[in-house]
């Protein structure tokens, strides 16, 4: 049987962070029963801004550029400027995509997003009849790794920074479930900065024991495609309201029906 094949797209600027630390830790337990391949996007000088540089020859309507129709256009005549082809070449061969960072602003930094917005191109990544649950990755595993600056009481319900669950929903629904991916719950290094090396040590070591069974963990849960109808504006179908009427919680954190938003519905599978 073929070694299952794992890509890790890693942002961060210094090899003596915790998220280096992170990464490499990721690499050597991987490494034991899957093949493991890097993509260090500030070693690499990654580009982050999505332009027409990004397209080999001359563009079909420079008058009136649109990025992702162009894109999906030179993707399929094989026109794609080099390190976007080699990123989606590893990505077409990994069953696992780790994405390993500090947290900025709630979100990825500008590197890492700028892989998202050149890399998951139009026609490669998605199309309008392909996506979410119907997605083009439906068969490959996804997850976020990341370090935050703030401890987790700021980031829960009734904490300052609001409930993560809510933070991670753009990333985790808008992002890779939109690509079809199973999206594993959330690799969380709550504020390494700021506890004592011991405890960095112990969350190391957490992350290498979740490791060693990660590829079969169970994914997240999202609402499945065939709940909407794509006639009616792809809005819940009155059979799937009916159904949840007297639920206490929402369906997701995103489609939460006016009710009360489900426990880690982001951080936790099965929910």
């Amino acid at each position: 049987m073929a070694l299952k094949k794992v890509l890790i797209v890693y942002a961060h600027q210094s090899s003596s962070s915790f998220n280096a630390a992170a990464k490499d830790t990721a690499v050597k337990a991987l490494a034991q029963s899957c093949t493991v391949e890097v993509s260090d996007l500030y070693a690499m000088k990654f580009k982050a801004t999505a332009t027409a540089e990004d397209i080999i020859g001359e563009v079909k309507n420079a008058d009136h550029f649109c990025y992702a129709e162009e894109t999906k256009l030179a993707w399929e005549e094989g026109k794609l400027c080099a390190d976007i082809s080699e990123e989606q070449c590893k990505l077409t061969q990994a069953d696992l995509v780790i994405f390993q960072f500090p947290m900025y602003w709630f979100s990825v930094p500008a590197i890492m997003k700028g892989w998202i917005d050149r890399v998951l191109t139009l026609g490669y990544a998605f199309t309008q009849e392909k996506r979410y649950s119907q997605g083009l990755f439906k068969d490959k595993k996804a997850m976020l790794s990341f370090t935050t600056g703030s401890q987790e009481s700021m980031f829960s319900a009734d904490g300052i920074n609001g409930d993560m669950n809510v933070t991670l929903w753009p990333l985790q629904n808008g992002i890779l479930h939109y690509c079809g991916f199973q999206v594993l719950a959330p690799q969380i290094f709550w504020a390494p900065s700021h506890v004592p090396s011991e405890a960095r040590s112990t969350m190391l070591e957490g992350w290498r024991t979740r490791l060693q069974g990660v590829l079969e963990e169970k994914p997240l849960s999202f609402t499945p495609s065939d709940c909407f109808d794509g006639e009616k504006g792809f809005q819940l179908k009155p059979e799937v309201h009916e159904k949840h009427a007297a639920k206490e919680y929402g369906l997701t954190v995103g489609i939460h029906l006016g009710k009360a938003l489900p426990p880690n519905n982001q951080m936790m599978a099965g929910v």
